[in-house]
């Protein structure tokens, strides 16, 4: 097996490498990152090529003698290369696979963008038979044409393709820092903006959290999944003939519900919790078919994921940073 990892540099790319390496079933994988700005740390079984996923001969370098395809490399809200990135280098990687002699398996990492999240109602859980529905900005919109594309490559040419819709994906402390009222926050909303400067700053010095709360006023569900749970989601796909041609939701049982946050939070660490009354939708990704069918546990549950962020020490060398908008 020569397996491409596309987006090798991120949390996704760089847990999964390590996974692959240390998983005796692929003792005998070799891996080739494609690499854009960053750099992968060498290793005997990992190989790095250097070139723009939106040009055409960079992704044929990359794919020569490739036989699987792990498709992790985005774009957020960035106009200006979200579609070379998202929609043109998942074209060029899908055309050189389709016309490669060795190529066996192309797996997409897409996300629940592609169906909305929390922007649209939903009068039930979402399952793989949901409709695409894109929310205004253009990384949504290149989720669903993503998916589609991958489906259409499939459609067309009969290729083995497997995509794995993944929600907002945690790690370290990342959970932590959705919550923050401060700069320091990670993604969105941003909660600072949602009150006033005074409150915005009591809630940071009292280490407040944000009690969000759907249209209807209730605690709002929003469906989250810890890297490590998708890594082994991507290892059970690999290579597994049920995973052929197959949309999978990949996300924790249950969405997060901000109300057992506060409530959490407010019990074992004593923080406080605001409410902020939002337009959004509570949302929850049915995940019964990549358990069924994968044997897929998810292992992450919120006790765990908030445990897991308040009790992370991040080291001196692994300052958080923002790659991209959003």
């Amino acid at each position: 097996m020569l397996l491409l990892v596309t987006g090798a540099t991120g949390k996704v790319g760089a847990s999964l490498i390590a996974g692959l390496l240390r998983d005796p079933r692929w003792a005998g994988a070799r891996i080739r990152a494609l690499c854009h700005n960053r750099t992968i740390a060498p290793h005997d079984r990992v190989e790095s090529v250097k070139g723009d996923i939106a040009d055409r001969a960079s992704v044929a370098r990359a794919m020569a003698g490739v036989t699987h395809v792990v498709h992790l490399a985005t774009c957020k809200e960035v106009p200006e290369t979200v579609m070379d990135v998202t929609v043109k280098g998942l074209f060029w990687l899908l055309e050189s696979f389709r016309q490669s002699p060795t190529a066996q398996q192309f797996i997409l990492i897409g996300g629940d963008a592609g169906i909305g999240h929390f922007f649209y109602e939903h009068d039930g859980p979402i399952t793989e038979s949901t409709p695409h529905r894109a929310y205004p900005g253009c990384y949504a919109l290149s989720k669903v044409l993503e998916e589609v594309m991958l489906e259409q490559f499939r459609i067309q040419y009969g290729i083995n393709t497997c995509c794995l819709r993944a929600p907002w994906i945690m790690e370290k402390d990342d959970f932590r820092y959705t919550l923050s009222f401060g700069d320091d926050l990670f993604g969105g909303p941003d909660w600072k903006t949602m009150v006033t400067p005074e409150v915005a700053a009591r809630c940071r010095q009292e280490g407040t959290v944000p009690l969000l709360r759907d249209a209807q006023g209730r605690p709002l569900k929003r469906n989250f999944v810890h890297v490590e749970d998708l890594v082994a989601a991507i290892l059970a796909a690999l290579d597994n003939p049920a995973a052929r041609g197959r949309l999978y939701n990949i996300a924790m049982d249950a969405p997060v519900d901000y109300g057992a946050v506060a409530a959490y939070l407010k019990e074992t660490r004593g923080l406080p919790s605001l409410d902020i009354p939002s337009a959004y939708h509570s949302t929850w990704l049915d995940n019964s078919r990549a358990k069924f069918e994968l044997g897929w546990r998810p292992q992450y549950d919120l006790p765990r994921l908030i445990d897991a962020a308040w009790s992370y020490q991040r080291p001196a060398d692994d300052p958080r940073k923002v790659w991209y908008p959003g």
